[in-house]
């Protein structure tokens, strides 16, 4: 047994040694030693290798974003002003999912702003989804029966749009021209950050 011990002491030592021999040499020419928990290779110098412990930018380092969305779920209007900022990517990350999202919250507590912008949206598409004129027809008879002639005009169009699609087809790129240009530009925030907090204005 004593023998046998021995045995395998000796070959643990031997291939101990052997692989501390390979370990210390030096890498190939244009080579580098890339170890990694599935164990080491020799990878070209000009190799780029991801490093997922890196850590990334906090994409709200003041935490504006988080005390807009805390207001937004009391106030419709910073609900509607955060869904513009999402869809500007104003100071964040642009999102239309959010932006809508957003939006369609403030929409549906009753602001007017963000039932006309709700109405746009479906009545235009967003880059992930496609026109629905019969849910911009929805929004958009709200804020049409506000009083907004804007809103009343949109509403026809969407009401030709659900009818026939040739029409729809003739109508789509004006729509959206004129719908970019109004929210990416024309349409005011609700609320300002000064110091650390936001303020209606």
């Amino acid at each position: 047994m004593s023998k046998r011990f021995d045995s395998l002491t000796i070959l643990a030592i031997m291939i101990f040694v052997l692989f501390s021999a390979c370990s210390n040499q030096a890498p190939p020419e244009g080579m580098m030693k890339i170890c990694n928990e599935n164990g080491c290779s020799y990878q070209p110098t000009n190799t780029e290798t991801y490093d997922s412990s890196a850590e990334f930018p906090d994409p709200d380092p003041d935490g504006r974003i988080a005390a807009l969305e805390e207001i937004a779920r009391q106030d419709p209007r910073a609900a509607y002003d955060l869904g513009l900022r999402f869809f500007r990517g104003d100071g964040i990350r642009k999102d239309t999912y959010l932006a809508l999202k957003w939006m369609r919250d403030a929409a549906e507590r009753g602001n007017f702003d963000a039932q006309k912008a709700v109405g746009r949206f479906y009545l235009t598409g967003l880059e992930e989804m496609g026109s629905d004129p019969k849910e911009a027809e929805r929004w958009l008879s709200l804020a049409a029966e506000r009083g907004d002639r804007e809103s009343a005009q949109l509403l026809k169009e969407a009401t030709e749009a659900k009818r026939s699609d040739a029409y729809y087809n003739r109508r789509i790129n004006d729509w959206r021209q004129a719908f970019f240009g109004y929210w990416n530009g024309g349409y005011p925030y609700l609320y300002f950050w000064r110091g650390r907090r936001w303020f209606p204005y």
